[in-house]
């Protein structure tokens, strides 16, 4: 059975969004892109504003259903942290990556509008907290600034394999930087 209409046009502006950027974000090329008539992404958006509100909240809601307990490694030391982080890393940078690409081009084309951006900044500061409680719970001394090397680090890698080295095994600086922030 074909998602509703509405889920459609929001896969397919995340996909544009992520494959040309967030100027190919029009209603027009959407419901092209979706497969669906003229005039049906504006049934549910009716302006551009609302479209990127649409799809900042369906890409928060797909990434908090990839971060369900149920979906989640256990985590119970500093190698399981290394392994779960990587795992992710390869994850947002291979299958999801079209997805990733459309959250970074959100992130830098609201960086200027707390409304729409807020969103965003609440989806990272969950994951941040997740992350925190994993450190936490592996025992690394100042899970605070722990949590926030980690995920620097983590973006940084990302970043590097979205646009120069798809391949780049990220564990072993994850599990330097594990190492070094478990022997402060």
């Amino acid at each position: 059975m074909a998602p509703p209409t509405k889920v459609r046009a929001l896969d397919a502006a995340i996909e544009l969004l992520g494959e040309e950027g967030v100027r190919a974000l029009t209603h027009a090329r959407v419901d092209a892109r979706a497969d669906l008539p003229p005039g049906s992404t504006s049934n549910w958006f009716r302006t551009r504003r609302a479209l990127l509100a649409g799809v900042v909240d369906w890409l928060a809601e797909r990434e908090r259903a990839d971060l369900s307990p149920d979906a989640l490694l256990e985590v119970t030391g500093t190698d399981a942290l290394v392994a779960g982080l990587s795992a992710m890393l390869e994850l947002q940078s291979g299958p999801y990556a079209t997805r990733t690409r459309a959250r970074y081009a959100l992130f830098l084309e609201l960086a200027g509008d707390p409304e729409l951006g807020a969103p965003l900044r609440r989806q990272r500061r969950e994951f941040e907290l997740w992350t925190e409680e994993l450190v936490t719970a592996v025992g690394l001394p100042d899970p605070g600034p722990a949590t926030r090397a980690l995920m620097a680090l983590a973006d940084g890698l990302l970043l590097h394999r979205l646009t120069v080295d798809p391949d780049l095994d990220v564990r072993p600086a994850l599990a330097r930087a594990v190492r070094a922030l478990a022997a402060t």
